[in-house]
């Protein structure tokens, strides 16, 4: 008996989950495709110089949108231009006046010495222009090399 209610309760869990998951990709697909759902979106930032790094250290690198329209702000496919990049980002809708943001991991390690110059690209249910392309930069330096990073 006892067995018997762990399962459904399990069951139950699973089915919940899975139904709030196919609710929140329908959400998204219906706000890509319904114009009257867009909204406006400001980047607080654009564009990062995260200085000097020696190669193997990981650079974490933040970059913050409002929403300054009176709908429900969503971002998605949101896609660094390299392998040597993570990103995560705000998968909630984020409210009329908030903030949200795309936490981007450059991971040196698997770039080259020198400059490096590298971005990640974003879609949001927005209607006005706004940077789909956010860019960071920065120097990467031998892991052998004399010269202090800048921290």
């Amino acid at each position: 008996m006892k067995q018997l209610l762990f399962f459904l309760l399990i069951s139950s869990f699973i089915a919940i989950s899975c139904n709030n998951a196919e609710n929140a990709t329908t959400d998204i697909e219906s706000v890509r495709k319904d114009s009257s759902k867009f909204t406006t979106i400001e980047w607080l930032d654009t564009a990062v110089d995260f200085g000097s790094k020696k190669m193997g250290e990981v650079v974490n690198i933040t970059f913050r949108c409002k929403n300054t329209g009176d709908k429900p702000l969503y971002l998605y496919d949101v896609h660094p231009s390299c392998g040597c990049t993570l990103a995560d980002y705000t998968k909630e809708p984020i409210a009329p006046g908030k903030e949200g943001k795309i936490d981007a991991q450059f991971d040196t390690k698997k770039s080259h010495p020198g400059e490096v110059h590298k971005s990640v690209s974003v879609s949001a249910n927005n209607s006005n222009y706004a940077p789909s392309s956010l860019k960071f930069s920065g120097v990467v330096l031998p892991a052998d090399s004399a010269t202090t990073a800048n921290r």
